[in-house]
């Protein structure tokens, strides 16, 4: 995906850098939390500016080292140099006035004050309404939560909807617990399912086999929160409830293909896949090897 259309009449995008300076420019939408992925091969681009809003936190994480931002404030202008994996954290309410020296590779998220206080409740640290600026810092945990949504960023077509929105939960725990100022209000203790919970649960899960269906979805059936439902499912499970889906529909996958003799293609629409090419993909990288070699040899 090289990129989305310029919305008409607009030079630049919601973060106040020019359409036709990036090569990249891709979103998602997670669990309250917008994601972006935009990059550019100039070498420098002056006096990107985003106006003060409501809209909330941004939040950046370099892909690649060597670029530089000089950050012009009120009095005076200070400059920094993001290496691999470092990350800015900025509070979009604040006007923020720039020139980006050197091209860069950006995951980027956005996250409303409505979005930041309901995350924060979940995780247990109500009262959180803040996150504390940071700029060209590193924090490798984050910057590995995000980097796994590359690939659903690079095809939104195969992205599951489970996985996205469970990996934006996680991704907002880490964020309000981190950089939201606060104490833990209240302990995580050991939680599970009850056995009522966990069966609706998993037909959920098995009525979707595509993945096409949120974490809020199924955590509403079962009347919980979504964070209290992830850690909960976990717990009794041993697994996440994508990981737990995408092993069914892997198992699912081996019955069909060991006891059938129905195509590939057939196999993977079968199995809540995108595609043959998304199943061979997914199949190789769980089992170790494509579906055709593990169907000869089973």
């Amino acid at each position: 995906m090289a990129g989305t259309k310029s919305p008409v009449g607009q030079t630049t995008d919601s973060f106040g850098c020019p359409f036709d300076k990036l090569y990249k420019d891709q979103s998602l939408q997670g669990a309250d939390i917008s994601f972006f992925r935009k990059g550019t091969r100039d070498d420098r681009i002056e006096q990107v500016v985003t106006p003060a809003s409501d809209r909330g936190f941004a939040i950046g994480i370099s892909t690649l080292a060597g670029h530089t931002r000089r950050i012009f404030h009120e009095r005076h202008a200070t400059t920094h140099v993001f290496d691999e994996d470092s990350l800015y954290i900025r509070n979009l309410a604040e006007p923020y006035r720039a020139d980006l020296i050197g091209a860069f590779d950006m995951l980027l998220l956005e996250i409303s004050p409505a979005s930041l206080n309901k995350i924060a409740q979940e995780a247990d640290f109500s009262g959180v309404t803040m996150l504390e600026a940071q700029t060209a810092s590193k924090d490798l945990v984050l910057a590995n939560l995000v980097r796994a949504l590359i690939p659903a960023l690079e095809h939104p077509e195969e992205a599951s909807k489970l996985f996205v929105d469970q990996l934006a939960t996680a991704i907002g725990t880490h964020l309000v617990q981190r950089y939201g100022g606060k104490m833990q209000i209240s302990a995580l203790r050991s939680r599970k399912l009850s056995r009522s919970h966990e069966a609706l649960a998993k037909n959920l899960l098995l009525e979707n086999l595509d993945g096409d269906i949120s974490i809020m979805d199924v955590s509403r059936a079962c009347n919980l929160s979504r964070g209290y439902f992830i850690r909960a499912f976990r717990e009794t499970t041993g697994v996440t409830p994508y990981q737990w889906l995408l092993n069914e529909r892997i198992t699912r996958a081996r019955e069909l293909l060991k006891g059938s003799e129905v195509s590939l293609s057939e196999v993977a629409i079968s199995c809540g896949f995108a595609d043959q090419s998304h199943f061979t993909r997914v199949f190789t990288n769980v089992v170790g090897t494509t579906p055709g070699h593990w169907r000869r040899n089973a």
